[in-house]
């Protein structure tokens, strides 16, 4: 059972806090989406609440273990500040000598945020010196950053062995929320499992066991259309995950819901000769960059009804408009739906944003990865560090 930071008194105590504010970013370095900064504002509220020294520590972009200077957390730091409006005093590196004495000197309420954990390789390779390190700064740990939880990296897993160590008010809800989804879920339940990563496949195979239906879109869809023995012409797919798609198929019980028509291209990028065809009317030239119409009208038929719905990934190529029609149709319909509906971070919440649906959906995850991974049914590592941590 994981401790929260409602168990725990933190007056006057220093207290890391490993948020994920890994956020979008413009060539200039300006950010462009805050959603992952504002989730944890509940956690750092209640820690100024309780009289906490704050201390922030997170990763952003792959830096490989370099010091690259666009990927510094001073614009960050002063976005946080001004949506807390309250100082952030950003520090020059998340180790060493210098680091602890300004933290030393930290006053109950204050707030600082260490330096891009990654400038370190330590941090991704769970070195437990470089653990031990991060641990000395402070007297408790909060995991606050459910979507970098799939990782085992120091920050995230190595930290628990050397501190009193707590969930976060986020990862908290991520868990209660996502959990009530997969150990009781209200009937009927639909899953939508889009996008492209072949790490689906373990998702389908777990929720095959208590999902009613299961929808398939994206890359995805042309994996299970293409063992089903379909042409896909020159779309893409993982050739990987064939033999595991028709196995899923022949053991889902008519579960999983596939395309019936498609939106082709001669190519995705511009657009050509893009015409709705068939399934058994794919022709070698074609690309497939959404689903057609009639598959609109079966994956609406498909969800209504439906008490839970979780959506990961999108239906189709929906990054460029010609083919966002599937994704949109489905983000709408969804809106609209008296259903708990769950989205995972990533691609869907961006569909869900875009269309200023936020308020018709139940939960928007922050987690990607660890979302998927959740699905899948398996332990995330720094959950499963919270839980050994609390025995």
């Amino acid at each position: 059972m994981i401790q929260t930071i409602k168990n725990i008194d933190v007056k006057n105590k220093k207290v890391l806090v490993r948020v994920d504010f890994n956020v979008p970013m413009d060539d200039d370095g300006d950010i462009t989406e805050d959603e992952r900064i504002v989730a944890v504002i509940p956690t750092i509220n209640f820690l100024l609440e309780k009289d906490a020294k704050i201390i922030l520590m997170s990763h952003l972009g792959r830096p490989e273990g370099q010091v690259v200077e666009k990927l510094r957390m001073g614009k960050i730091a002063k976005k946080l500040g001004e949506l807390l409006d309250k100082e952030v005093i950003k520090l020059d590196d998340c180790i060493g000598q210098k680091v602890k004495e300004k933290i030393n000197k930290m006053k109950t309420k204050e707030i600082i945020l260490l330096e891009n954990l990654r400038f370190h390789a330590e941090e991704e390779n769970n070195d437990e010196k470089f653990a031990k390190e991060l641990a000395s700064l402070a007297e408790v740990y909060v995991n606050d950053a459910f979507s970098n939880s799939h990782r085992n990296h120091a920050s995230m897993t190595g930290i628990t062995k050397f501190l009193p160590s707590y969930a976060g008010l986020l990862l908290e809800k991520e868990i209660r929320v996502l959990s009530s989804v997969m150990k009781n879920p209200e009937k009927p339940f639909v899953a939508i499992i889009g996008g492209a990563k072949p790490d689906k496949i373990e998702v389908i195979r777990n929720l095959l066991m208590f999902a009613d239906k299961i929808i398939i879109g994206g890359v995805l869809a042309n994996t299970f259309l293409k063992a089903m023995g379909a042409n896909i012409g020159k779309s893409k797919f993982d050739p990987e995950s064939l033999n595991d798609a028709k196995s899923l198929l022949s053991q889902s019980g008519g579960k999983i819901i596939l395309p019936v028509d498609l939106f082709v291209a001669k190519s995705i990028e511009k657009g050509e000769n893009s015409r709705v065809v068939k399934i058994n009317k794919i022709t070698d030239e074609c690309m497939i960059g959404d689903i057609g119409p009639d598959t609109i009208a079966l994956y609406k038929k498909t969800l209504m009804g439906a008490k839970t719905v979780v959506w990961s990934g999108p239906i189709g190529a929906f990054e460029f408009e010609k083919f966002s029609e599937g994704t949109n149709e489905i983000a709408l319909f969804l809106s609209g739906l008296k259903a708990k509906v769950i989205i995972g971070g990533g691609d869907s919440a961006v569909a869900i944003k875009q269309l200023g649906l936020e308020s018709e959906i139940t939960y928007i995850s922050t987690g990607g990865g660890a979302f998927l991974q959740f699905l899948s049914g398996k332990k995330l590592p720094a959950i499963n560090a919270l839980e050994e941590s609390a025995s």
